[in-house]
């Protein structure tokens, strides 16, 4: 048998159920695999490895159980999801120790699915950024490449995937934390339906935007995930009360003759780098040899998709990081004298600088003679891009982007210009505006970098099944990704 941490994730479920490998046997390889990579890349914020080993045997003792689709499969979760049995601190000071006193209700259909979770990935304080280096407690590393960011603010999920250190993560996506880190590690990362999968239990960055989904080697695995933690929550308002589909059958690679993918104008223009646009060219041929027809549309609002989406997230940010006061729970500054001192105190020394950015730039735009000006006015073009997207949607089946403008970019390249970095988001954002799903996969590596590329594909409200069957295509048509260095 191959090194066990090479098989994809549904490569190993069928081993698992079949008796071919043991949980035990599967959970320790990843957990060497983490103990090998950890002192470089810095994907974890927490290891749960007793635990995790002795759930293992515990189910090794009872055997495979048929109706667990993930009976035995080690996964991470990116921490920003609630976990009874581990921390969950948002990579942040504020919240260093938590342990909340429930699960994420998608953690908890993991586990009733008979997951076993290795521990919490790092990630940007709240999901605070677009590199994994607004983390207090120290950036990820790019399997890649050591010396690249790996994306944000998902990058230790996507970097414990693409590393092997697990079968799958779970990350969220609120700007395109899970389609760009994904890319940028060269691993395949689904952003579905607003909606689709419950957010109790998801921490809060802004409301209206995040999402939880699967990070996964392939686009199978990801279908396999989606199933699992897809579905209506009662504890959730905003989950669709939706039914599952069979994502697994359509994640299969096949003709897509009939099906009409476009690319718009704004997102294909300047801007792009010279390898990012080539690889892409190549993933252009792919689908026209499968059958598919590549159609010119427009999204006219687009330009205006980065001050809007900035505008309603950290408006949202600043109401939901209200709770962190130093009072009810998390830091409390030991150097307070009063209440009002608790208050500030607290949270001058618990949260970071961007999330500090973050909260004041979104309570000024919800002041009073302000809020009209900048928060209202973003609704209203958030409207009207999510017009644009649906009626070029009414042309096509799919919409095709370029996930990012480069390939991974440096380590501190971008920290010291914050509007630099939020242009790095420039193709993610809109998708989260819209609602709508997409899903990102590695075409290839670039000619000049040596680092992946990643596609993206957006499609219409709660149809992740078209989604999955063409990037299966395009994954077939590509064939198999070389393994990253580390």
């Amino acid at each position: 048998m191959n090194d066990i941490t090479t098989y994809s994730l549904t490569e190993i479920r069928d081993l698992l159920a079949q008796g071919k490998v043991s949980a035990e046997a599967v959970t320790q390889a990843c957990l060497t695999r983490i103990e090998a990579t950890e002192p470089k890349l810095h994907a974890m914020l927490h290891t749960a490895a007793p635990q995790a080993l002795e759930q293992a045997r515990a189910m090794d003792r009872l055997g495979p159980n048929p109706k667990q689709t993930l009976w035995g499969v080690p996964l991470t979760l990116k921490d920003v999801l609630a976990t009874a049995d581990m921390p969950t601190t948002c990579a942040s000071r504020i919240l260093q120790g938590f342990r909340p006193p429930y699960d994420a209700t998608l953690v908890a259909r993991l586990r009733q699915a008979g997951a076993i979770f290795l521990g919490k990935t790092n990630m940007d304080e709240f999901a605070m950024g677009s590199s994994t280096e607004n983390s207090a407690f120290g950036p990820t590393r790019n399997p890649w490449d050591l010396g690249r960011v790996p994306g944000g603010s998902s990058g230790g999920s996507a970097a414990s995937v693409a590393a092997r250190q697990c079968f799958g993560s779970i990350g969220t996506d609120t700007g395109g934390s899970i389609r760009q880190p994904a890319a940028f590690c060269g691993i395949v990362g689904l952003k579905p339906t607003y909606g689709r999968v419950s957010r109790f239990g998801l921490i809060a960055y802004g409301s209206s935007l995040d999402q939880a989904g699967p990070m996964t080697r392939t686009v199978a695995d990801a279908a396999l995930l989606l199933a699992v933690i897809a579905g209506h929550d009662p504890k959730d308002s905003t989950s669709a009360a939706t039914p599952i589909q069979d994502w697994e059958a359509a994640a299969t690679p096949g003709s897509l003759a009939g099906l009409r993918i476009g690319l718009p104008e704004e997102y294909w223009g300047e801007g792009l780098s010279a390898e990012v646009r080539a690889t892409s060219e190549r993933a252009f041929a792919m689908l026209r040899e499968t059958g598919a027809e590549l159609v010119p549309v427009t999204v006219p609002h687009t330009p205006y998709a980065i001050a809007t989406y900035y505008i309603i997230a950290m408006a949202e940010a600043s109401s939901n990081l209200a709770r962190y006061d130093g009072v009810r729970y998390g830091y409390r500054s030991p150097h307070a004298k009063n209440l009002h001192e608790v208050f500030t105190f607290s949270r001058s020394e618990g949260f970071g600088e961007e999330v500090i950015r973050r909260i004041l730039l979104g309570t000024y735009v919800l002041s009073a003679g302000y809020y009209d000006a900048y928060y209202k006015k973003a609704a209203q073009v958030r409207r009207r891009i999510r017009e644009d997207f649906l009626a070029a949607l009414d042309s096509c089946h799919l919409l095709c982007a370029p996930a990012c403008p480069t390939v991974a970019f440096r380590l501190d390249e971008n920290t010291a210009d914050p509007l630099q970095m939020y242009l790095t988001d420039i193709f993610t954002v809109s998708l989260n505006l819209t609602g709508l799903p997409g899903i990102s996969l590695p075409v290839g590596l670039g000619a000049d970098s040596g680092m992946p590329v990643g596609i993206q594909f957006f499609g219409r409200s709660m149809d992740e099944a078209t989604l999955l069957r063409v990037a299966a295509t395009v994954e077939a048509a590509r064939g198999p990704m070389p393994e990253p260095p580390l």
